[in-house]
């Protein structure tokens, strides 16, 4: 059997790892469901969701040429798409931008700037009123 990318499979969790699960798939095969394709929130602990055993769905995300097989618990669900206003949000609030839309690398580079200028002039701010400001004699 061979395995392509974006089938639908069942598999049986054959170990559990603090990066993800082992799933043996049709045929004796293993792949790999990272910790972030096991659910839609965030996954602390994997052995919360999943335990050695365990009989899942997985969909096919990629196939490398090594053999190495990456799989999707959170993709093999279909997923109803969520009302507008549930959507999730960003820091701050901001609705996120849609994974579809399409963002160059320099607007990126500038956010992520401006994000990281911010969080160190914040932590300058802190610290100074820690020591006792600027110009603070120390004796």
């Amino acid at each position: 059997m061979t395995i392509e990318v974006g089938s639908k499979l069942k598999g049986k969790v054959s170990g559990i790892t603090h990066f993800g699960a082992f799933v043996e798939l049709p045929d004796g095969i293993t792949g790999l469901v990272h910790i972030s394709e096991v659910a839609d929130n965030y996954v602390k602990d994997i052995n919360e969701h999943l335990s050695v055993g365990d009989e899942v769905e997985v969909k096919v995300i990629n196939v490398e040429s090594d053999g190495k097989i990456g799989l999707s618990i959170k993709k093999a669900k279909d997923q109803p798409s969520r009302p507008r206003q549930d959507r999730p949000r960003g820091r701050g609030g901001k609705p996120r931008r849609p994974s579809n839309e399409f963002v160059s690398f320099e607007d990126k580079l500038s956010r992520f700037l401006k994000d990281s200028e911010d969080r160190l002039s914040t932590l300058k701010r802190q610290t100074e009123s820690k020591r006792g400001g600027r110009g603070a004699r120390r004796g």
